[in-house]
């Protein structure tokens, strides 16, 4: 396979990347921010506007070749999608009618900043018969507080809420 065949596939994956990984680098702490994104003119971001487009080091798509990933100039945190570009694909899906993705994207873009072993730590704790309530709730709480995530730790609350009914918490087997 040619180098540059090799560099497209590369490009194509991080394209897939930014709709699944997430960074600690976030532009804008507001779930709610409006970029002012036209669906017909500025989607699929990647294509049609590579340039709002960056890497939690502030690399641009362009700036990120198989040559300076095989020379570890590409770090991970490269490859993972930034919080402003999360909102910005929230901002589109609303555009188009699809409140859920649209929510989904700000949900993911809260998590950005979280670490990674405390997001699988999190998700861990909530299958059924975990954690107790007040674990669950002391989970929402540092969601909210530590890493400014409301609309995760919303769910985190209404997970324990529905554990109890369906008695699905910690020693309710």
């Amino acid at each position: 396979m040619d180098e540059k065949k090799l560099e497209d596939m590369v490009r194509q994956a991080l394209q897939g990347i930014k709709n699944k990984e997430s960074s600690r680098s976030c532009d804008s702490s507001s779930p709610n921010k409006e970029f002012n994104l036209d669906v017909k003119r500025d989607y699929p971001l990647g294509k049609k506007r590579p340039e709002l487009i960056k890497t939690a080091r502030g690399q641009s798509l362009e700036d990120i070749s198989l040559k300076d990933v095989t020379d570890g100039k590409i770090k991970p945190e490269d490859l993972r999608i930034t919080a402003k570009t999360l909102l910005m694909q929230a901002e589109i899906a609303e555009k188009v009618g699809r409140r859920q993705l649209a929510n989904n994207f700000r949900r993911a873009a809260e998590l950005t900043k979280v670490p990674d072993n405390r997001i699988l730590e999190i998700y861990v704790a909530l299958r059924p018969h975990r954690s107790s309530k007040e674990e669950l709730l002391s989970i929402a709480d540092e969601l909210e507080k530590k890493y400014e995530a409301p609309i995760c730790a919303s769910h985190v609350r209404e997970a324990a809420d529905v554990y109890e009914r369906r008695r699905l918490l910690k020693g309710m087997e």
